[in-house]
């Protein structure tokens, strides 16, 4: 019979029980995985793990559960991290020109730092008009 995908996830987590327990070096399950995920039929799954001992999925314990960022809060760190440089550097210009006017006797230049701040801020406006359209807050 042919062998579905969760049958080779459950024979997957039982190699990987066998492998934290010692019983296979990394490249017997290295090797053994690769041979799971081409079995086709119930008799291949078998043979990978007929020289193991059995093992109860059931008794062992459950994985702590991985807590899944909200979508908002999500949205929110994408944000964070796409504007956060650039209010750095702007900060940085404009202290540099801040600087240099107040050294020249308070004849300041060209705001320069527009020029730095205006084309990279809007590619991140545009960016984060996408980031806050999206339904699911994935990438």
């Amino acid at each position: 019979m042919r062998a579905s995908d969760d049958d080779r996830d459950r024979v997957a987590s039982v190699l990987r029980e066998h492998y934290a327990q010692g019983r296979l070096t990394v490249e017997e399950f290295d090797e053994r995985l690769e041979q799971l995920y081409a079995s086709k039929t119930y008799g291949e799954l078998a043979t990978l793990t007929s020289d193991l001992p059995d093992v109860d999925l059931r008794k062992l314990p459950a994985a702590a559960p991985q807590r899944s960022a909200k979508p908002a809060e999500s949205r929110g760190n994408q944000l964070a991290a796409m504007w956060a440089p650039w209010a750095i550097a702007s900060g940085v210009n404009w202290v540099i020109w801040l600087i240099i006017g107040l050294t020249n006797g308070m004849d300041f230049p060209y705001p320069w730092p527009v020029w730095v701040m205006g084309p990279w801020g809007a590619i991140l406006l545009v960016g984060s008009v996408l980031i806050a359209l999206r339904k699911d807050g994935k990438p």
